[in-house]
């Protein structure tokens, strides 16, 4: 088989990898391709690629909060920004560690950015045990991430929690992506993937006011999905 073919084979086995069981997947194709180097080279796109559809969270230098790694974060130069801390690093995708951190400027919406931050840090203590959010501004809007998880290799399970929002600022619309992932393995193989779209208009207000009206709405979406 030709290297571009076994590099396409083990990117795909990588992005399939269920949540939490990526070093697991890693070893494996290791194993199966017997070639450190073409593996790390080739696949490095898919290692990256994974940890922003799963919204990994990350421990950043100085920051007092974890930061979500998401396409939303993800920087022209390759870096990822921390909307909270206001810094910029770098993430190594393997090891999923962050790196070389330092300041960078707000955005021109970080009042309601702050606000919508200050709230969905709320949010998630209450509502996700192990719950992670970062709040981005794009603009005219605002992204908001949230990413929770619970793995029990002893109990053979593994699951996460993906929520995405995109909130206009201007219009007060947001559309929030729902996404489901459990993996049980006992006596089988079963994978649980699950998505959902939402609209909703959020009514106007302070910054706020508007997060905490945000909020609200959010949580009887959630809660319902």
């Amino acid at each position: 088989i030709p290297d571009e073919e076994k590099v396409k084979i083990a990117s795909d086995f990588i992005m399939n990898a269920p949540p939490g069981e990526f070093n697991e997947v890693f070893n494996d194709v290791r194993v199966l391709l017997n070639n450190d180097s073409l593996l790390k080279d080739g696949a490095a796109a898919a290692f990256a690629e994974y940890n922003m559809q799963q919204f990994i969270p990350c421990k950043v230098e100085g920051a007092e909060q974890e930061v979500l790694i998401t396409k939303a974060g993800e920087q022209p130069d390759g870096r990822f920004v921390d909307p909270h801390s206001k810094q910029v690093f770098t993430f190594d995708h393997l090891r999923k560690e962050a790196s070389s951190a330092e300041g960078v400027s707000a955005g021109g919406s970080e009042e309601i950015r702050a606000a919508f931050d200050s709230a969905m840090v709320d949010y998630c203590k209450n509502h996700y045990p192990a719950g992670v959010s970062t709040v981005y501004d794009s603009g005219k809007e605002l992204v908001i991430c949230l990413e929770d998880h619970k793995f029990q290799p002893r109990n053979f399970w593994n699951g996460r929690w993906r929520s995405q929002w995109n909130f206009n600022t201007s219009s007060g619309a947001a559309t929030g992506v729902f996404q489901v992932q459990v993996h049980y393995y006992e006596d089988g193989n079963v994978q649980l993937r699950s998505k959902k779209t939402v609209n909703l208009k959020i009514p106007s207000g302070s910054p706020e006011e508007t997060a905490k009206k945000f909020s609200a709405a959010i949580e009887k979406a959630e809660t319902e999905y």
